[in-house]
């Protein structure tokens, strides 16, 4: 939100919090459909680095793959995942269709300031149908 667009006082903020949970793998399924329904890891490097586990698809979840795992024992736990490094660029993007104005607060949390944002314009406390 630019300096311009801050709304003035008393007048009432929209504010969401997003957690994101497999938001990177989901993001990598929407990009390249040949992964959906598959095992997919999003992290570090390949599974035979030092790489970590930065999330995860529901489907790798299946066999006990979590965040923040040694990339090592998540392969040893499905060799058959397929392991991705993560394309924070276009996670971000995502975000920038709603606004501009986003605070991250980890790599799967943030907040996101929608006071100005048009997709918004009189949500106060509901959700929106676009937003999963």
């Amino acid at each position: 939100m630019a300096q311009d667009e801050l709304p003035r006082p008393g007048i009432l903020r929209k504010i969401i919090h997003i957690d994101m949970d497999a938001f990177y793998a989901a993001v990598e399924q929407r990009d390249f459909p040949e992964l959906r329904g598959k095992p997919v890891v999003v992290g570090g490097g390949a599974p035979d680095s030092r790489g970590v586990v930065a999330t995860c698809s529901y489907e790798a979840r299946v066999f006990g793959i979590r965040s923040a795992m040694p990339a090592s024992q998540a392969y040893r736990l499905c060799p058959h995942a397929v392991f991705l490094r993560p394309r924070f660029e276009a996670y971000r993007a995502i975000f920038q269709e709603f606004t501009a104005s986003v605070e991250a607060i980890s790599l799967d949390e943030a907040f996101l300031d929608v006071t100005a944002s048009p997709i918004f314009p009189c949500i106060v406390n509901s959700t929106h149908p676009t937003i999963k």
